[in-house]
């Protein structure tokens, strides 16, 4: 165990725009993690990037210190688009974010590879320690579930993929070439849907060209980016045209698309000028046409959305429940290593000095070191089960104190532990009356 816990942050489609989300992936994934790694008390760190979300994670002896390690990298951005989280809350989230729960489109497919690939960026750097290599493995254990033991990711229920899927009842897709105007959520979504097929060639086009080629880049077939400037030339000779921009005015005139071209504007106000609608063999779909093929599927999702939950929920608590076992008992393991070096020590230097006035019998030693022991035992005993305690009701301060003062990874290489009251560090003291007693006895 690595004796942290966790702090993350986030910033994604719920609370930022296209814009924000884009400056906070000014660093791509591994080269943020790194730059967190790099900071004062972490660590480790993991980082995921879409087109819709910018998260972060780091492990650090306590909180505030997580927090502080985050902030430089949000700083810049707009306090109401950033949320921070918790251990507990972070850990739930990145499994409802694999699950799918969390996403634009419930349920969606391609967040659990980039949740896949996000973990593998994050190992290939040395990231990774036991904290959150055991949440992410859960979190994509959950993410597999969700979609093989539930319907959650069946069905069409995105506008954008709904507009795919009325294009394909009506023409043939695969082989054919396909134009999105628009890199906004929407038009996101109309290209991942267009990139399952064999395309003869994909174009995301936006206003702003780095979110294109952002877009573009996320998805698993080639796509080229492109701005709207000479949109008219961009269009000629497309099969394809899914049109979903923020204009408040027409992207294209009447007349524009070749004839066969199979047009869908998922745009208010509409990115196509109605009157193309009557050019020959033209055909434009709208909003209107669309809404009606995802009411069925949506309500699918959600009645599987509550079971998944469920398992998020169960399998949190799995995590939740490990995590702390594993806490209390790297505590505890560090505090009896500790109490045991002062032990041998302080045993140690009482068996010389008794063997300096007249010597020891194999029993007395025995009674020296058995009383040794007992100390330990009955003066570690009342730590132990506040840990365990403080473990079971979630009390991380009081665990990661104990972290500080009894460092399971200390080997005794580092300041010698402080001996027991009564004992001088140099053992100079006379030995506790009792002990001598027994001895005299023997």
């Amino acid at each position: 165990m690595s004796g942290g816990v966790i702090a993350g942050v986030r910033i994604t489609h719920e609370t930022a725009s296209v814009d924000t989300i884009d400056a906070a992936c000014h660093l791509d994934q591994t080269e943020l993690v790194e730059e967190l790694l790099a900071r004062d008390g972490v660590c480790e760190a993991f980082a995921l990037q879409t087109c819709n979300r910018a998260e972060a994670y780091v492990v650090a002896s306590d909180p505030a210190t997580g927090r502080a390690a985050l902030e430089r990298w949000v700083d810049p951005l707009p306090e109401e688009a950033v949320r921070w989280s918790t251990h507990e809350a972070s850990l739930r989230h990145l499994l409802r974010v694999a699950a799918g729960l969390e996403s634009l489109v419930l349920g969606e497919d391609q967040i659990i590879g980039q949740v896949r690939e996000a973990y593998a960026d994050a190992r290939g750097v040395g990231a990774l320690g036991e904290v959150l290599e055991d949440a992410l493995l859960k979190a994509i254990h959950v993410g597999e579930r969700a979609r093989t033991e539930t319907a959650i990711n069946e069905g069409v229920v995105s506008i954008g993929s709904a507009a795919v899927s009325m294009v394909a009842h009506e023409r043939e897709i695969n082989g054919a070439s396909a134009l999105v105007i628009g890199a906004g959520e929407m038009g996101t979504l109309a290209a991942r849907a267009l990139s399952r097929y064999d395309l003869s060639g994909l174009v995301v086009a936006n206003r702003t060209r780095s979110r294109a080629e952002r877009v573009a880049a996320d998805l698993p077939i080639a796509a080229e980016a492109r701005s709207l400037d000479g949109l008219e030339e961009a269009v000629a000779g497309v099969d394809v045209v899914i049109a979903a921009t923020g204009s408040d005015d027409p992207v294209l005139d009447a007349g524009a698309f070749d004839p066969g071209t199979c047009v869908v504007d998922l745009a208010k106000p509409r990115d196509i000028d109605p009157a193309s609608d009557a050019a020959e063999s033209v055909t434009v779909h709208d909003l209107d046409d669309l809404e009606r093929v995802t009411e069925r599927t949506e309500a699918q999702r959600a009645a599987a959305a509550s079971r998944v939950e469920a398992m998020v929920e169960r399998e949190l608590d799995h995590l939740l429940e490990q995590f702390k076992r594993g806490q209390a008992d790297d505590v505890i393991g560090g505090m009896y290593a500790g109490a045991e070096r002062v032990k041998r020590a302080e045993v140690a230097t009482a068996l010389s000095k008794l063997e300096a006035q007249g010597g020891l019998t194999d029993d007395q030693r025995e009674t020296v070191e058995a009383m040794a022991d007992a100390l330990v035992g009955q003066l570690l005993a009342a730590p132990t089960r506040s840990l365990r305690e403080a473990a079971a009701e979630d009390d991380w301060e009081t665990i990661n104190a104990a972290i500080q003062l009894f460092d399971p990874t200390d080997d005794g290489d580092g300041e010698t532990p402080r001996p027991p009251e009564g004992v001088s560090p140099d053992g100079s003291s006379e030995m506790p009356p009792g002990i001598a007693a027994r001895l005299d006895d023997d």
